[in-house]
């Protein structure tokens, strides 16, 4: 009798875990039955002469004891305690204002790196791939891999960012983990296939000589490998580990000009390598102990077709948006308006000095992006749980509403960018202070065209990223290609025909295209953004 007592117990427990308040005994039934239970064991492990007699007992206990109303099944457990509580529209500046000082001080956080490259070149005149005592040729050949290496794998890091993000949300981490490294293997396999056909292309038509192809190639392959290792560090909530690989890369590379005679060129290519190695390592080793002992939850092998054909959009996204940033400084050092180019392509150290100064407004809205994206995603899910079904119109205006408040922040935060690069051409501790070299009014005169272009680039970058959100990759795509068609045409006629660095307005007018494009996207994602939420889901 207490064996039959303690079973039942059990039981019932079990029940509830698994089907929560049950609405029927029949169900109670179905779920005995699915615990193995047979109709001949109920006798002599609990007492009953029947599986339906033994149900009608669990499901009255469910329904009537005061311990079990109200009971949710181990799955209703686990979705409330991971899905944002509702909250009173009352709370939501409280909330806006927890999760803007939480993103936006993250995003600047995570500037560190860069902030680690310009303090290098303000204390040492040097960093992981740049040097104030090179000449143009060597800056060409070193501006150029950089390039080179950001354009090959700028495709692989958003697939990296979107399909490794998929397996991880959903706690595969052996799926995640094969992920990475099929899309590292396949990015440096593009790698070299860029290169090949760059030497080729060299090979029949002299270019460039061989030894400044090699410096180009070299430059090339490392930030191509060293931008693949730090995508998924993004992914897998580990970014700190970005700046301290490239703080450690950094510091070698210091090492080894302030205390060797081995040329820059090498303690570059050493520093990076540095970097690349800690990034690998500590993936290779975070995912060792993540996966011990763990299955796969979709399989053990990647679909290469599925992943294409659900990636192939982001892919070219990523190329496009650093073809975009780069067209104007290409088509200003070849333009040869000034005499003739020793190379097809020849660094201009103003021109580059003045982008250098604007993309410092990029890298400050860096924050904003986040904090934008992030509140989105939150507020969207908790918008539709407090909105009533029968007006969609209310969810769409209040997540339209907050998009607009995004965009004047954004705008506020570009403002205060410009007042410190302001301060920076002009103060006595700025430019001039730290460098001993005056800006000529070339430099400031790009730098205000291009840092107003990236303000709209940035503008536009939320835009794609609020349409990506639900699965709306194709606009952002078509957006993106053809502001840089307007960046070539029109840089190539006014570098061309007026003055070389007349480019940067071309990539201004490319970056408010690809604004105004997304932007009217945008207007219509959010009139139907109860449609593309379901849609996505």
């Amino acid at each position: 009798m207490e064996n039959h007592y303690t079973n039942i117990k059990s039981l019932i427990e079990n029940t509830k875990d698994k089907i929560g308040k049950p609405v029927s005994s029949d169900v109670v039934s179905a779920t005995i039955e699915s615990f193995g239970i047979r109709e001949k064991d109920t006798k002599d492990d609990f007492g009953f002469n029947s599986i339906k007699d033994l149900a009608d007992l669990v499901y009255y206990e469910l329904t009537t004891d005061k311990y079990y109303i109200g009971a949710k099944n181990t799955k209703e457990i686990e979705v409330e305690a991971t899905q944002p509580r509702i909250i009173q529209i009352k709370d939501y500046f409280r909330i806006k204002s927890k999760i803007f000082a939480q993103y936006y001080s993250l995003g600047i956080f995570h500037l560190l790196p860069v902030l680690i490259q310009i303090t290098a070149i303000i204390l040492f005149g040097y960093s992981l791939w740049t040097y104030v005592g090179f000449n143009e040729v060597q800056s060409t050949a070193v501006v150029l891999g950089v390039i080179i290496g950001l354009i090959s794998t700028g495709g692989f890091v958003q697939i990296i960012g979107r399909q490794a993000s998929f397996y991880w949300n959903y706690e595969d981490y052996l799926m995640t983990n094969k992920t990475i490294n099929y899309l590292h293997k396949i990015g440096m396999v593009s790698i070299f296939f860029v290169l090949t056909t760059i030497f080729l292309v060299n090979f029949f038509f002299h270019i460039y000589p061989y030894e400044i192809l090699f410096v180009v190639f070299a430059y090339a392959f490392l930030i191509g490998m060293l931008l693949l290792v730090l995508a998924p560090l993004h992914t897998i909530k580990q970014r700190w580990v970005i700046t301290f690989a490239i703080f450690a890369g950094t510091a070698v590379a210091i090492y080894l000009k302030e205390t060797t005679v081995l040329l820059i060129f090498a303690t570059h290519w050493i520093g990076i390598g540095v970097a690349v190695i800690i990034a690998k390592l500590f993936l290779m080793v975070y995912f060792r102990r993540l996966t011990k002992n763990k299955k796969s939850i979709s399989g053990n092998k990647i679909k290469v077709p599925v992943v294409l054909y659900h990636n192939y959009k982001y892919f070219f996204y990523g190329i496009f948006i650093y073809v975009f940033i780069f067209i104007d400084r290409i088509l200003a050092w070849s333009s040869g308006i000034n005499g003739n180019l020793p190379f097809l392509v020849y660094f201009e150290k103003n021109y580059e000095l003045g982008m250098d100064l604007a993309i410092l407004v990029f890298l400050l809205l860096a924050g904003v992006l986040e904090y934008s994206i992030a509140s989105f995603t939150r507020f969207i899910d908790i918008g539709q749980k407090i909105t009533d079904h029968k007006t969609p119109e209310v969810f769409n205006n209040q997540l339209r509403k907050m998009y607009w408040q995004q965009v004047m922040l954004l705008f506020i935060t570009s403002t205060l960018a410009f007042v410190f690069i302001y301060y920076i051409i002009n103060a006595s501790w700025g430019f001039e202070g730290q460098f001993n070299e005056t800006l000529v009014q070339l430099s400031i005169k790009v730098c205000v065209i291009g840092g107003l272009g990236y303000v709209f680039l940035a503008w536009g970058m939320l835009n794609a990223l609020y349409l990506f959100t639900l699965g709306q990759a194709s606009k952002p795509l078509k957006a993106i290609i053809y502001a840089c068609l307007l960046n070539i045409i029109l840089g190539f006629v006014l570098s061309r025909f007026f003055a070389y660095e007349y480019s940067v307005i071309g990539m201004l007018c490319g970056a408010a295209l690809f604004v105004a494009l997304t932007l009217k996207a945008n207007i219509n994602y959010f009139k139907n953004l109860d449609y593309y939420y379901y849609a996505a889901y």
